[in-house]
């Protein structure tokens, strides 16, 4: 209820004044408030007695100069907090980031500078204690929650109630609005993937009872869980490629080599993915119609992108919530501090597999120990900048959650330390559910991957030799070939083609698929061309025990080779033994398919899978791997509201997706097109579908 300053109120609007009044003034939300100013009191006395007793030269920590210096806190935190948060929406981006820390920081030096006692004297011993208090007080903090997300989601609260007042005041002038906004009735879609999650492990971890908040879902009956195929590539980008925008041929794995430009793309390169989008897009994608994109790698044709990978910049000053994260106590601070507490679990953990001799297992040092931490600070800024949306009222929004994925990289796809990861992804499924409450729009939620992963050891651990270094093995001329006469040395001279940039031969990697480039050559090769240049290649990967399948162009279209026989993948012509066997009914149809992707490669290598434990050889140096075929790795998975119907006849491959996801947006009115003109319209009305806010009613 918002009432103007500038004319007089009528009575029904007096009598909504004293109604919110009422609210504001209830005593439970009195109670709320001086529950919360009790514990903020608390953790800062806790906090400055520890500090001020470990800082050397402290000339008192008597109790009641402490109680002191909590109010002189409190109120320098109320008086700047609110002025350096508008200084870091208007900073925006990394300037952001930066004021954050020093937000905190500047609060604790400014009381402490003007506390009555002067215990702490000098810029750098002020600075010193300042980010000693921040670190204990996280802790603290972190201590008192017992893992919970309650202080999160007060602060997340807090967030969206202000983003909805300014709202209602530039709709209708100066306003004043004395309680909390009312959530929204319109529909709108909230899209959560929970990245590199198979349907397997999502399934099982529901029936072990270690996911709460999507297991109280599914078993209410208010949503379903499905698995849906991928296809290959089984990657994020070619995933959200279709997902986001139905274009998955466009992306033939996570790296690949484009002979037209001598380019090597790499798409969580910013300036790869930008140059990549435009292919994508045709102006119809998921999130056109105003909808937004979060941690994505592309966009979705989205009317907002924050963190999105196509458009690499920090959020802007528009996105309050990037701002208020930094500028929050629980926020960017927090998660530094927890972060660093990340850091030591991940050495803990490694060191337990190693001791353990668990296998397979890889090095969990180097970049992966920043890894950890950043995709846990990744999800809270996420986490926050989806409320915001929902504050707003965004129709559509579309967020990828990393965490599981990265963990299982290099810990294993069902180790606990990834089920662990995955529970704290229930956990802010749980928040998201208890702040739709604070929304603008009354939101449905569909949940989904973009793949799974497949566990097994390296290439290198199994071979003692990289792909890279069998490659270069096999295309190196066999000494007993070598020409004996200058005629024949000038006959197996190569073209006199300029040197490019990168190996003739280049190897390039996404987990346990690689796609082989001859660079010299502007045009795809076939089988024939390929044994002209390097006459043992092919050959030689064929009988490699680590290569399952070597697929290339031949006279009658690609054939898959394997060890012991042929696969034509035009008509299903089998010669000896089939290779595709191990891979599964799909495999035929997932490898015909990424032959009409653009810029494949001239051969194209999966690695061998175990028939028994369907575990891969990674060719990079990941436990868990997806990127080919074999194992869980193309098993994704879809949540979805119970009664909404799947009209697609298979959900197989990530532009059926992008087709059903469209269809729902239809449904509930947020799709100002179809795809095409004889598209159905279903019966299902908005209001009858499970939301956010109603997830219990099956």
């Amino acid at each position: 209820m918002a009432i103007s300053l500038h004319e007089p109120p009528s009575a029904p609007a007096a009598r909504n004044w004293r109604a919110d009044l009422r609210a504001l003034l209830s005593w439970r939300r009195v109670l709320n408030r001086l529950r919360a100013v009790l514990r903020s009191a608390v953790v800062t006395f806790v906090v400055l007695t520890v500090t001020l007793w470990l800082m050397p030269g402290v000339n008192s920590n008597d109790i009641v100069d402490t109680l002191g210096l909590v109010l002189v806190v409190a109120g320098v935190g109320a008086v700047l907090r609110p002025l350096l948060l508008v200084g870091i929406v208007a900073l925006g981006g990394w300037g952001a980031m930066l004021l954050g820390i020093l937000a905190q920081i500047t609060v604790i030096v400014v009381a402490l500078e003007i506390d009555p006692a002067n215990r702490i004297s000098g810029l750098p011993s002020l600075v010193l204690t300042a980010i000693l208090a921040i670190v204990f007080a996280a802790i603290v903090d972190w201590m008192l929650d017992s893992g919970s997300d309650d202080t999160f989601v007060r602060e997340s609260k807090r967030l969206m109630r202000g983003v909805r007042r300014r709202q209602a005041r530039l709709a209708g002038g100066p306003f004043i609005t004395l309680r909390r906004p009312r959530a929204g009735t319109e529909p709108g879609l909230l899209m959560v993937q929970l990245d590199g999650l198979s349907e397997p492990v999502l399934r099982w971890a529901v029936r072990a009872g270690n996911l709460p908040t999507l297991g109280h879902w599914l078993r209410s009956g208010s949503h379903k869980m499905r698995g849906w195929h991928t296809g290959l590539p089984s990657t994020t980008p070619a995933s959200q490629a279709g997902i986001l925008h139905g274009a998955t041929r466009q992306v033939p794995a996570f790296r690949w080599f484009e002979k037209d430009t001598g380019k090597l793309m790499v798409t969580n390169r910013p300036r790869d993915a930008a140059v990549i989008e435009p292919r994508l897009s045709d102006g119809r994608g998921l999130l056109r119609d105003g909808g937004v994109s979060i941690g994505n790698a592309f966009s979705g044709d989205a009317a907002v992108s924050l963190l999105t990978v196509s458009h690499a910049a920090l959020p802007g000053r528009s996105a309050r919530g990037w701002a208020a994260f930094m500028a929050s106590p629980y926020g960017f601070t927090r998660a530094l501090v927890l972060g660093a507490g990340e850091v030591i679990t991940e050495l803990h953990q490694a060191r337990l597999q190693r001791r353990r001799n668990l296998q397979p297992r890889v090095s969990r040092s180097g970049s992966f120990l920043a890894l950890r931490p950043a995709s846990m600070l990744l999800r809270d800024v996420n986490v926050s900048l989806i409320a915001e949306q929902m504050a707003r009222g965004a129709p559509a929004v579309y967020c990828d959650l990393v965490d599981y994925d990265e963990v299982a990289h290099h810990a294993g796809p069902a180790r606990p330390e990834s089920m662990r990861q995955l529970e704290s992804l229930d956990r802010m499924l749980g928040v998201l559910e208890r702040l739709a409450p604070e929304a603008a729009r009354r939101y449905h939620l569909v949940v989904l991957s973009d793949h799974g992963q497949s566990q097994g050891a390296t290439f290198k651990q199994r071979y003692c030799e990289t792909l890279d270094e069998v490659v270069e093995r096999f295309s190196s001329p066999d000494p007993a070939d070598a020409p004996t006469t200058p005629a024949e040395e000038e006959a197996t001279k190569e073209p006199d083609f300029p040197e490019p940039p990168i190996a003739p031969l280049l190897v390039v990697s996404s987990g346990n698929l690689s796609l082989v480039y001859l660079t010299k050559f502007t045009e795809r090769l076939d089988r024939g061309q390929i044994e002209r240049v390097y006459p043992r290649l092919i050959n030689g990967l064929v009988a490699h025990p680590g290569i399952g399948l070597v697929v290339v162009r031949d006279a009658d279209g690609p054939v898959v080779l394997g060890t012991s026989g042929s696969h034509r993948l035009i008509d299903g012509v089998v010669e000896g033994i089939d290779p595709l066997l191990p891979y599964g009914p799909r495999a035929r149809h997932d490898l015909l398919r990424h032959q009409e992707a653009a810029h494949v490669g001239d051969l194209v290598l999966i690695s061998s899978v175990d028939p028994v434990t369907e575990e891969v050889s990674a060719f990079e140096e990941l436990v868990g791997s997806h990127g080919g075929l074999g194992g869980w790795q193309t098993d994704a998975v879809l949540v979805h509201p119970a009664r909404w119907p799947i009209t697609q006849p298979e959900l197989d491959g990530p532009d059926a997706i992008h087709r059903q996801l469209v269809e729902w947006l239809s449904m509930l009115g947020l799709r100002t097109q179809t795809l095409a003109a004889d598209d159905q319209q279903h019966e299902l009305l908005p209001a009858e579908a499970p939301s956010l806010s109603g997830t219990h009613d099956g």
